[in-house]
C-alpha cells in the first residue's frame, strides 16, 4: 500500500510539470503573435544577474482606471498591421470579440496592473545588446495566455 502511494504521488509529481510544458511549447509553436509597447526600465539588477525588468506602455494607459478593476481579468486588445497590440476595452464576458481583437489575461499586483512576464533574462555580458529594446514579443493563447519569446528593436526586428 505505501509503496503504491509512492508511486501514484510520483506519477503526479512527474506529469503536472511535464503537461505544463508541453502546454507552453503548443502556445509557442501555434500562439499569435503580440508586440508590446515597452515603457523605460531599468536594464540590470546585480543581484539576479543580467535581465531587463519590462513594464508595458498599455498597462501605464491603464493606470487611472484600474482601481476598480478585480485582480485579474483580461483585457481585450486589437493588433495594428505590425502586430503591436493597442488596448481596446476590458472583458466583461458578454461582448463578443470583434475583428482583429484577441483577449489579454492580467494580474494587479503592488496596485499595478501586470499583463506577460516583467523579466527579460539573458545571457551575462549582454546588456548593450537589448538597451535599444522597444516591444516584447509575446506569443498568445486565444484563452489570454501568454509567453514572452523575445525582445524587438525600434523597426520591429528581432534582437
Amino acid at each position: 500500500m505505501r509503496r503504491a502511494l509512492v508511486v501514484a504521488g510520483l506519477v503526479v509529481v512527474l506529469a503536472v510539470p511535464n503537461a505544463l510544458i508541453v502546454e507552453k511549447e503548443r502556445l509557442l509553436a501555434r500562439g499569435t503573435t503580440v508586440l508590446l509597447e515597452l515603457a523605460p526600465v531599468d536594464p540590470r539588477s546585480l543581484i539576479q544577474g543580467d535581465y531587463m525588468r519590462l513594464d508595458y506602455a498599455i498597462t501605464r494607459q491603464l493606470a487611472d482606471s484600474q482601481a476598480q478593476w478585480p485582480h485579474s481579468g483580461r483585457i481585450i486588445v486589437a493588433l495594428d498591421a505590425d502586430s503591436v497590440a493597442r488596448f481596446v476595452r476590458r472583458d466583461d464576458g458578454r461582448t463578443p470579440l470583434g475583428r482583429g481583437e484577441h483577449v489579454l489575461t492580467y494580474r494587479r499586483r503592488s496596485g499595478r496592473i501586470r499583463v506577460g512576464t516583467d523579466a527579460f533574462h539573458f545571457q551575462e555580458g549582454r546588456v548593450s545588446r537589448y538597451q535599444g529594446a522597444r516591444y516584447g514579443e509575446l506569443r498568445l493563447a486565444p484563452s489570454g495566455t501568454s509567453v514572452l519569446v523575445g525582445l524587438r528593436d525600434t523597426a520591429r526586428k528581432a534582437m
